[in-house]
């Protein structure tokens, strides 16, 4: 699904117009698993799903405890252990164990729980549905509850070993500012890794649909971009013009913000020179938030090494803060 009500949305569409629906979620499975904890099968009346809960061995035993659910009402908490054979056909090395809730809409899984949460999807704010897996209790919880669950996008069950707590983060966001070499090759590194990709450079000539297929292109000034844009906390910036004309607009925008990654192009003379004209602008601590020069330091040459350091130390600041 490419709307962000996603499955769940599906789901209640389904469910809305008498079709019936069931949505299957994974809370827990072996660690090389195609599906991570929190992938979501949705299931209509008459058997047709979307989504996946593994990579096609456990989905029929699912839609038939999916079926059996749509008549109860109760949910369903399946544990599969999955053979090395199994495995291997999906693509896993070898087998293990998975288990997935099975929740009916309008039963166990109440219709005004899934409605809000759809809507808090579809306003790209984050969420996460709480479930006890032996039990009726179901809730939805902001991201102060579980933050470091937020922060590494990580659903699962709790130690008590009997809550789960099912993630829903709005997409990822990386601004690239100049639609310069580094970018093109920075561009598919960061959508492979689940970003939504914005290209902001005035200039024409760098910012266009050949160089960069399939990129949102914005040609504007980049400090009236990223305003038109807005910054938030699942939002990386990065500025690679190497023009303090584009770039320090860009920069004083983003540390205005509270993006989790801010990074810019340039040597350590280049950033020193950089801070000094950001101090007279006025900042001063929130300058440490600044990675120049930008990347991990993992002794990239060419242009594609050096988007990977870039992309690495997103990842880094994503996911260990």
């Amino acid at each position: 699904m490419n709307d962000l009500g996603g499955l769940p949305k599906l789901a209640l569409d389904w469910h809305l117009s008498g079709q019936g629906a069931v949505l299957a979620t994974v809370v827990e499975t072996w660690g090389s698993a195609p599906r991570p904890a929190g992938s979501q099968l949705a299931i209509r009346a008459d058997g047709h799903m979307e989504g996946s809960v593994s990579g096609g061995c456990v989905e029929g035993a699912v839609i038939v405890e999916a079926m059996d659910a749509l008549n109860d009402g109760k949910q369903r908490l399946l544990d599969f252990g999955v053979s090395d054979d199994e495995a291997f056909a999906v693509g896993l090395a070898c087998g293990g164990r998975i288990r997935v809730l099975v929740e009916p809409v309008g039963g166990a899984l109440p219709v005004d729980v899934l409605t809000k949460l759809v809507a808090t999807r579809e306003a790209s704010e984050s969420i996460a549905y709480v479930a006890d897996l032996h039990g009726e209790a179901r809730s939805l919880v902001g991201c102060g509850s579980y933050p470091d669950r937020f922060r590494l996008d990580r659903s699962g069950v709790e130690e008590d070993g009997q809550t789960f707590v099912a993630v829903h983060n709005p997409p990822l966001r990386m601004i690239i500012v100049g639609g310069v070499h580094i970018a093109q090759h920075l561009a598919p590194m960061a959508r492979a890794c689940g970003y939504d990709v914005t290209l902001v450079d005035p200039r024409t000539s760098f910012a266009s649909p050949a160089r960069f297929p399939d990129v949102t292109i914005i040609e504007e000034w980049p400090d009236a971009a990223l305003e038109q844009l807005g910054l938030d906390a699942r939002t990386a910036v990065v500025t690679l013009t190497h023009d303090p004309k584009l770039d320090d607009p860009a920069i004083m925008t983003a540390l205005r913000s509270d993006v989790f990654y801010l990074g810019c192009l340039g040597s350590t003379r280049t950033h020193a020179k950089r801070v000094t004209r950001l101090n007279d602008a006025g900042f001063s601590d929130e300058l440490e938030r600044i990675n120049a020069p930008v990347g991990l330091d993992i002794g990239g040459r060419s242009v594609a090494e050096i988007a990977v350091s870039i992309i690495a130390q997103v990842t880094q600041a994503l996911r260990q803060g």
